[in-house]
Parts: C-alpha cells; structure tokens; sequence
C-alpha cells in the first residue's frame, strides 16, 4: 500500500477508511428510519451548534439583566440553570428551545413523536453536564440524545 493512501485514511478517519474498504453505512438517521433530507431528517451540526449558541446568549442576557449585574461568575451560573429551565420547558413541551425553532430544528423521540416530559428533563441535564453531548454516534446523535432515546430533525 502506498504510504500516502494510509495516511490519507489516517487523516480521514476510520468510518472513511471502512467505506474505501467496501462498508455501506448509509445516511445518517438511515437505522432510525429516518428520510436522508428535508423535513424529518437528522438536522446537520451547523443548524445545532447555531441553535445551541442562540440559546445561550439569549440566557446569558437574561441572567445578566436579572441576576449578575455584571458579575461573570454569577452571570455563567444563573445563566446555565436558566439554560436548563428553558430547555425543560421548552422541549418538553413544543419540542424545540427559541434557538432550534430559528434554525429549523426540533426534538422528538426516537419513535417519532413527541418526546415526553421525563425524557426531556434527562436530555437537559445532560446536556447541560456539556460533556455528553460531545459524545456522537454515527447518526450524529450525541449521548444525551441517545440517553433520552431522542433525535434532533429538520423542520
């Protein structure tokens, strides 16, 4: 083998390396059941990261204007159970924070519908622990979706 194909496969990681091999693992959400565009399918990692950030400056303002009073430490504090209390809230109940509805996305369960309120309470406070949701699956779900037995979709 040539040595520059090994570390292009090295670079490209392993899913790259097993499909030059011949593996099919086919769209992301494909072993959900899930279409591979449009409305219904996983929702990319840009329109997620987008709706997360929109989250978080809009809980930030509020925990500036509420409770920090220009204290960054009281302010990143109040604003993380802010963050919390909102996405409970918000996805236990329409299914998306004001940050997914901007960027087209919502939260469902992995069934497809709704995804109840106990289940949203585990995948906010997951989330909110930062270090599960940097975990993915080939589908691009994080742990705490995974967890939760939920999957973020295209509106």
């Amino acid at each position: 083998m040539d040595n520059r194909q090994a570390i292009g496969s090295w670079l490209s990681g392993p899913r790259a390396a097993a499909e030059e091999m011949g593996a099919d693992f086919g769209h992301r959400g494909k072993r959900l059941g899930l279409p591979p565009e449009g409305p219904g399918a996983v929702a990319p990692l840009g329109r997620r990261f987008g709706a997360l950030f929109v989250d978080w400056i809009l809980c930030l303002l509020i925990a500036n204007g509420l409770f920090a009073r220009g204290d960054a430490q009281t302010a990143g504090n109040a604003a993380l159970l802010i963050f919390l209390v909102l996405s409970v809230l918000t996805v236990g109940t329409v299914g998306c924070t004001p940050g997914k509805r901007l960027f087209r996305v919502r939260v469902v369960a992995e069934s497809g519908g709704r995804l109840a309120f106990g289940w949203a309470v585990v995948r906010s406070v997951l989330l909110c622990l930062a270090i599960p949701a940097l975990i993915w699956d080939r589908d691009g779900r994080g742990l705490h979706d995974r967890l939760s037995r939920s999957v973020q979709v295209r509106m």
